[in-house]
């Protein structure tokens, strides 16, 4: 998966906790998945991890945005910090909108998350698949291995690109 960055990564940190968070399809909250991240990881860890976690294959833009605490509705959306791929910020906004800081920096840990709070991620700008992430611990230490890591699975992951009518109608 590649990797642009604007600033320097977080340093492992040897306090580091273990969040565990649990990210479910928006449009199907039956099929999640459990992930565990080092606090000192970043969004950007996050992103790689839900994108294999859900089987994907074809790399596109993504943005997690964290709503005001208790925002609910298209408040809490419009009124949401985004974070987001570091693509994205290769250029100014052209609309001059709201301040947008780079997923690749940013430690999960710098956020502020406290079990239950949500915040939303967005994978792919054009097909929209949008996800739950609902934060349901920050205080684990984390164990020896590789992390992010997936520690739950919940229902198949849909295909990423759904075969659509139009596809349907011109086999023969």
């Amino acid at each position: 998966m590649p990797r642009r960055m604007k600033g320097p990564r977080p340093r492992p940190d040897p306090n580091a906790t273990l969040y565990v968070l649990k990210v479910a399809l928006a449009g199907d909250k039956r099929i999640w998945r459990r992930i565990a991240i080092r606090s000192d990881q970043t969004l950007e860890d996050l992103h790689a991890a839900i994108f294999r976690a859900f089987d994907r294959f074809d790399e596109h833009l993504y943005s997690f945005y964290l709503p005001p605490p208790g925002a609910r509705g298209r408040a809490a959306l419009r009124d949401a910090v985004e974070y987001t791929s570091p693509f994205m910020l290769e250029e100014a906004d052209p609309f001059g909108g709201a301040p947008v800081h780079d997923a690749g920096i940013t430690a999960i840990g710098s956020l502020g998350l406290a079990a239950p709070r949500t915040l939303r991620y967005l994978f792919d700008f054009g097909d929209s698949w949008w996800h739950d992430i609902t934060v349901e611990q920050t205080d684990g230490t984390p164990g020896p291995g590789k992390y992010p890591r997936v520690i739950e699975k919940h229902g198949a992951s849909p295909p990423q690109y759904p075969d659509s009518e139009e596809d349907e109608e011109d086999e023969p």
